[in-house]
């Protein structure tokens, strides 16, 4: 490579060569990304993610370019996806399954939950500024001017917990799934429901089915898409029945009858059964029967369950449970806080992960628009 320098006697000298050069090494090269988030994701710390990266690729990384690499990349994921950069290879209408009548129909989930991360406060923010500012003060001089000014802190949370929600569109084989994170509180979790649903062209699906546990703004995100229903997953509908039966010292013989009303014979016959079971209670007992059929009463149009088996039907969250958990399982650990929009961009790349097709399409993308 031939290099040409330009000198003036007042400005010095100047390689336009070695600026670009330097520049592309100071460039982390996409291979490495990848390599940063599989391993920052896969592992229980940034330390030990670093540690498995230097042992398989022999890729020394400083823990904090590490952090860096795999955030910023988790925040990248977030508005490739807002800006709808990764098209699906898969559609509603494709996801073909059979009913128990023998009819092929192409059926397809939506479901959604929030998840509490655990987040740094502003008090525990300055209390690590307040060790680290006597630390240095505790440096011989010599020492403390070679070190470099700190950086700005950033604004702490007001609170030790902070809900993040997840979604997830599916298929009954879960061969096709979809995940999505936000932050964004509950009109995040509006825009996302909405945009993973035209990802997926939702209304090409003939069944289009949401599964809930039953919180109001759920299920008011979930009234915005075009589904024909949307149920209560019989999980959290029972635990409500038995939580309610067990504070009144009913038998389990009448908690096993009355669910499987609920399950297979219909709303009516279901809810006839709490009014008669309601009727001796008195004092606490009568309470938490009343709170129990109030819970019931407004959520009676998500108790289809004697439907579902016909249809071949889920009534279950599971696929979503699963969604939560795996999403989350970077983010919770004993020890763990994070900064709300670092956890969000730790979630988005396991979800990323967890989307059919789009971990590769993602990064085929990125070595195709490489530096």
């Amino acid at each position: 490579m031939r290099r040409h320098r330009f000198g003036d006697k007042d400005q010095g000298g100047e390689c336009p060569a070695d600026r670009l050069v330097d520049e592309t090494e100071a460039a982390v090269s996409v291979g490495v990304r990848l390599l940063c988030c599989r391993e920052g994701s896969n592992a229980r710390s940034f330390e030990r993610g670093r540690e498995n990266l230097r042992h398989l690729a022999h890729i020394d990384c400083g823990k904090e370019l590490f952090r860096e690499i795999v955030e910023g990349e988790g925040r990248a994921i977030i508005k490739a996806s807002e800006q709808e950069q990764l098209l699906l290879d898969w559609s509603a209408s494709a996801c073909k399954t059979q009913t128990p009548c023998g009819r092929q129909v192409s059926r397809l989930y939506v479901s959604a939950d929030g998840v509490l991360v655990p987040t740094t406060t502003q008090g525990e923010k300055d209390k690590r500024r307040a060790t680290v500012l006597q630390k240095r003060r505790n440096m011989p001089k010599e020492r403390r001017r070679r070190l470099g000014k700190l950086r700005p802190v950033k604004k702490g949370s007001d609170q030790r917990y902070k809900q993040i929600y997840v979604t997830c569109l599916y298929d009954q084989s879960h061969e096709h799934r979809l995940v999505g994170v936000t932050a964004g509180k509950v009109k995040g979790l509006k825009r996302l429901l909405k945009r993973e649903a035209a990802r997926t062209r939702l209304r090409g699906a003939d069944e289009r089915v949401g599964i809930i546990d039953g919180a109001v703004c759920l299920k008011a995100n979930l009234d915005q898409l075009p589904l024909e229903m949307v149920l209560l997953d019989f999980y959290h509908a029972s635990e409500h029945v038995g939580d309610a039966a067990m504070q009144s010292g009913t038998d389990q013989q009448w908690l096993e009858q009355t669910l499987h009303a609920l399950r297979h014979e219909g709303f009516d016959p279901f809810f006839q059964r709490l009014l008669d079971w309601r009727t001796p209670l008195r004092g606490a007992k009568r309470k938490h029967a009343d709170s129990l059929i109030a819970y019931i009463a407004a959520r009676r149009d998500m108790l289809r369950y004697d439907q579902c088996d016909p249809r071949g039907l889920d009534v279950g969250s599971g696929p979503m449970e699963s969604m939560c958990g795996v999403t989350t399982d970077r983010i919770k650990g004993r020890g763990r806080r994070w900064d709300l929009d670092n956890a969000e961009a730790m979630m988005a790349v396991e979800a990323l992960y967890q989307s059919t097709g789009l971990w590769d399409r993602y990064w085929s993308n990125a070595f195709a628009h490489r530096n």
